[in-house]
């Protein structure tokens, strides 16, 4: 599993992907994400996005944020600290493990501190995401009372 950089050769296939239907309440369309994150980048704020490859086949996306985002919902956690802040499997490739190979890969590259120095990696996830949480719970996220909008924030310390 890897990170790659969004080109113009591969943004077609990964907004193309999506998550099967009873999950679409629980993440954006990742050209919504795109897009979000062009605003925030825009705006001077720390933000990367990658296709997420596996045996050098596209199979999800990932985004990160670092720092305060200003006029998102940032629940306090944010400040100074990197947030995941999209991260989908392709539905096509659920149930084969390759949510926790692309989380340990992410989790490695937030650790290298790429966006600037932080304590924490934080995420926040519907109440009713349970394969989110127990996902994140295997990666060492726990809630720590703060809400972003009305998703549950988890926090890592780095």
């Amino acid at each position: 599993m890897e990170l790659r950089k969004i080109t113009f050769e591969n943004v077609d296939s990964l907004t193309a992907m999506s998550v099967r239907e009873d999950q679409k309440s629980f993440v954006a369309p990742n050209v919504a994400s795109l897009a979000q994150a062009y605003v925030a980048a825009s705006n001077g704020h720390g933000v990367e996005a990658f296709g997420l490859y596996h045996e050098d086949k596209p199979v999800g996306f990932v985004m990160f944020s670092y720092g305060s985002l200003g006029d998102w919902d940032d629940p306090p956690i944010a400040a100074g600290n990197y947030c995941l802040w999209r991260f989908m499997i392709d539905q096509k490739y659920q149930g084969r493990g390759l949510g926790k190979e692309a989380m340990q890969v992410c989790m490695e590259y937030v650790q290298s501190l790429p966006l600037g120095p932080a304590e924490a990696c934080w995420l926040s996830y519907e109440p009713e995401n349970t394969v989110a949480k127990a996902l994140y719970r295997q990666f060492g996220f726990e809630e720590n009372g703060q809400l972003c909008g009305e998703e549950l924030v988890a926090v890592r310390k780095l």
